[in-house]
């Protein structure tokens, strides 16, 4: 594991959270203890790839990236009530409170930072309202759609309006700001909305509650047939080599579904509450979360009896999963603070990645520039002024004169 490094670097298990609060107040320092399987830091190394994953319990974005050396290290950035997470070309994309941002990676192919090969800074935010963004996706045109659980809708965004709804259950008669039935995941497939998961397909508002441990389905956008029944707080839906993937929550499985049948088919149990699912190769890299003390969302699910099954402790962290044998082949644990993820995602091709965000002076002095094309000069200041053409070169009969 990395040493201690200095605020704007990556950050290691016992690192606090870098940065100035406004006005020049340093904020209360986080620790963030954390412990991982011996080979993971060779295998992301070996992969050429970092992990981006999120958590709006303890509102961060974090990289988990390995290193020459097979250690790891880990580089976090503040973002309040992070969810949703979208890696697509140079672009990231994460929800937050009542926006949704885009990061844009400002190196070059082949430029460095230090030692990171990604620079991530925040170019674009849309301002959504709290409308509980989770999953986000992007279509083949660049248009985005996001899973809007307040209102039970999928959703693009808008420059005059919060969003706009594209899509709903067909048992949500209205659009209303009552998370009716926890919408949450979204599978897209060949660059359209696919499926969906919800708790429940309950009509009024937060019915869903009353169906955590078995009333979770999954839905067929494009024909509006629900084709999985049964489950248990669903998440994280994901069209990957020709299998509709899933977690199965409320059980602590991650499986896929038998379409044909109408079934789930757990491949494994992992010691958490799952969210949040990404694929590379053979390999499957989920989130797993502690549930919450008490009775709230998380209690008398299935998971509290396997785990007392099992005789383990449930966890907080990232597991990497061969698809073929269902082993967890590497993992990542935090030990403290960090309870809860959301979403996953990896960053292919990239060594070690690092974001800017908003509590240091970093994103002040960030900025980078091109020169215009050629068709928005034209379009922005008219047709350009030609500019004055060199004196045309002597004759030789006039140097004779």
């Amino acid at each position: 594991m990395d040493k201690a490094k200095p605020a704007a670097k990556s950050a290691p298990a016992k690192a606090p959270a870098s940065g100035k609060a406004p006005g020049g107040a340093k904020p209360a320092a986080r620790q963030f203890e954390a412990v991982a399987s011996r080979q993971l830091g060779s295998w992301l190394n070996d992969q050429s790839l970092a992990i981006a994953f999120t958590t709006y319990q303890a509102n961060m974005l974090f990289f988990l990236s390995g290193t020459s050396q097979g250690k790891w290290t880990v580089h976090q950035r503040e973002l309040k009530r992070c969810m949703g997470l979208l890696v697509t070309g140079n672009s990231i994309y994460a929800s937050s409170l009542f926006q949704l941002w885009r990061f844009e990676n400002v190196l070059a192919k082949g430029e460095k930072r230090a030692d990171h090969d990604r620079l991530y800074v925040p170019k674009l935010s849309h301002v959504t309202g709290d409308v509980d963004v989770h999953d986000i996706a992007i279509t083949p045109s660049g248009r985005l759609i996001f899973v809007n659980t307040l209102y039970s809708c999928l959703a693009t965004l808008s420059t005059t309006h919060s969003f706009v709804s594209v899509w709903r259950p067909p048992f949500i008669s209205k659009l209303a700001a009552e998370d009716r039935c926890h919408l949450n995941g979204l599978a897209m497939k060949d660059g359209r909305p696919g499926w969906v998961s919800a708790i429940s397909d309950t009509d009024i508002a937060d019915g869903w509650r009353e169906h955590r441990a078995s009333g979770g389905l999954i839905i067929d956008v494009q024909t509006n047939e629900i084709v999985l029944r049964g489950l248990s707080m669903p998440h994280s839906p994901r069209w990957y080599r020709n299998r509709l993937w899933l977690h199965n929550s409320g059980t602590g499985e991650f499986g896929y579904a038998d379409l044909k049948a109408g079934k789930f088919v757990p491949i494994a149990f992992f010691p958490g509450y799952l969210r949040g699912v990404t694929f590379v190769g053979d390999y499957a890299i989920l989130g797993m979360s502690k549930p919450r003390p008490g009775k709230g969302v998380f209690g008398g699910l299935p998971l509290q009896d396997r785990l007392a099954e099992k005789k383990v402790e449930p966890r907080c962290g990232l597991a990497v999963v061969n698809l073929k044998t269902g082993d967890m082949v590497h993992w990542f644990r935090f030990d403290t603070t960090v309870t809860e993820l959301y979403d996953v995602a990896v960053i292919e091709n990239c060594r070690k990645p690092m974001a800017i965000g908003f509590q240091t002076d970093e994103i002040r002095r960030e900025i980078s520039f091109r020169p215009a094309p050629r068709e928005l000069r034209s379009e922005l200041i008219g047709a350009p002024v030609p500019t004055s053409a060199p004196a045309p070169a002597p004759k030789a009969a006039e140097l004779e004169q």
